[in-house]
């Protein structure tokens, strides 16, 4: 930590009531060695967490992860400019996410795998890889699935309360002013109505369509099969490694180790450098490393937000019981 931030974090403790503000921390990605040896490199990008384009913020403002989809995309800006990356491991931990940040990170990965197709990409699904998990995995190449893996959970949610009954009870009133009729729907102030249900369930059901049409262009061998035995298996269950491979959904079961050695054949290499993008002062010592991402402090958030949290209706597509 600089002087800067020192001077500034001691003068705060000793002076109550001071003014916070921002400092920037992140620190520039920079490639840190894992394992192997050689020229070649094999990249592993980890995604592991909820899926969001928020920074996630823990106590005292401090960010314990930046955008999601900035820094997948990031990654990737690199490995594109590197000669010497052969392939790409996606390490995949995560329940899902955001709609929207999943698709996103899909969408950059399958652009980087069209302009360069000579770097093949395997999916390494780990303790959890469930709904948006799985959707960035079908952007793979080919996706191997740890032993104990949790994985599918195909489709979408968006959850809702109605906190009528307790404003009532606690004398508050709704008093929304509306341009329109369904200008709230999905509100927790109000009752739904039948009419604002079938709305929302039109644009869950549309979203669940561009899923099962992503895994279809995703996996081959799920290309040709009838719409309703699809949709009959993207029913938003879970599914072990096992059964995961039964229904191909998956292409093998197999460990980090397993993948490396795996990526390597499809690349056509014997051995190579394992490495990962990393802030410089983040600790990467192996295959399974935390993603260890550098904090930042933000002395005193004046973002509501971080407090607060979101409010409203959100899709997701998210395994979260």
């Amino acid at each position: 930590m600089n002087r800067i931030v020192q001077l500034v974090i001691l003068l705060c403790l000793f002076l109550g009531g001071c003014v916070f503000v921002n400092l920037p921390f992140q620190e520039p990605l920079t490639e840190k060695t894992i394992g192997g040896r050689g020229a070649n490199k094999i990249l592993v990008i980890s995604v592991s967490g909820l899926i969001t384009d928020d920074d996630k913020k823990g106590g005292l403002g401090i960010t314990e992860k930046p955008n999601m989809a900035a820094q997948f995309k990031e990654e990737l800006e690199l490995a594109g400019k590197d000669d010497d990356i052969r392939a790409i491991i996606l390490k995949i931990n995560t329940p899902g996410g955001s709609v929207t940040t999943c698709d996103v990170m899909h969408h950059e990965l399958v652009n980087f795998k069209k302009s360069h197709r000579h770097i093949p990409v395997v999916a390494e699904l780990m303790d959890t890889a469930a709904s948006g998990g799985y959707y960035i995995a079908v952007g793979a190449d080919k996706i191997i699935a740890h032993p104990t893996t949790i994985t599918g959970s195909i489709g979408v949610i968006a959850y809702n309360i109605n906190a009528t009954g307790l404003m009532e009870k606690v004398g508050i009133v709704n008093q929304t002013i509306k341009s329109g009729d369904k200008k709230d729907i999905g509100s927790p102030l109000k009752q739904m109505s039948d009419d604002e249900r079938k709305i929302l369930q039109s644009v869950i059901d549309s979203m669940y369509e561009r899923f099962l049409t992503v895994i279809t262009e995703g996996r081959a061998d799920l290309t040709g099969m009838d719409p309703v035995a699809l949709k009959k298996i993207a029913d938003g269950r879970i599914y072990t490694a096992e059964q995961a491979l039964k229904l191909k959904l998956i292409d093998k079961t197999g460990y980090m180790d397993d993948a490396v050695e795996y990526v390597k054949g499809l690349a056509g290499i014997k051995e190579a450098r394992l490495i990962t993008y990393a802030p410089e002062r983040s600790y990467k010592n192996n295959i399974y490393s935390l993603a260890g991402e550098q904090a930042k402090i933000n002395l005193i958030n004046i973002d509501g937000s971080a407090l607060t949290g979101k409010f409203g209706m959100s899709f997701m597509y998210l395994w979260m019981p």
